[in-house]
């Protein structure tokens, strides 16, 4: 019988993460550009949008992450690749097995 798909099991804090920096950044950036806020004369909207740029970023490593705990098969490297590139998939997979929520384990 063949392995059920778990579909977003892996990494499920890191997908939170991604998906609430990405809400936050768009929020923060379409209020800077779209919204009045002065405060003494002071016009604040290039600071939500720099801000929200920033949350964004912040997002795309929460998304690296989450992607690199759900691929299957990293065990099998290809001999051509570089120590770099050994070095970078056990770090991607030790990372994700750490903030992994635990899983029920359940009876076939």
């Amino acid at each position: 019988m063949a392995p059920r798909s778990e579909g977003l099991a892996h990494c499920k804090l890191a997908l939170v993460f991604a998906v609430l920096m990405d809400l936050l950044g768009v929020l923060s950036m379409l209020l800077g550009v779209f919204a009045s806020l002065e405060v003494q004369g002071r016009d604040f909207g290039d600071l939500l949008v720099y801000t929200g740029a920033l949350l964004v970023l912040f997002s795309m490593g929460g998304w690296v992450i989450w992607y690199s705990g759900n691929i299957e098969g990293l065990a099998v490297a290809k001999p051509s690749r570089g120590t770099m590139g050994h070095a970078f998939d056990r770090l991607a997979r030790n990372l994700s097995r750490k903030i992994r929520l635990p899983r029920a384990q359940s009876s076939p």
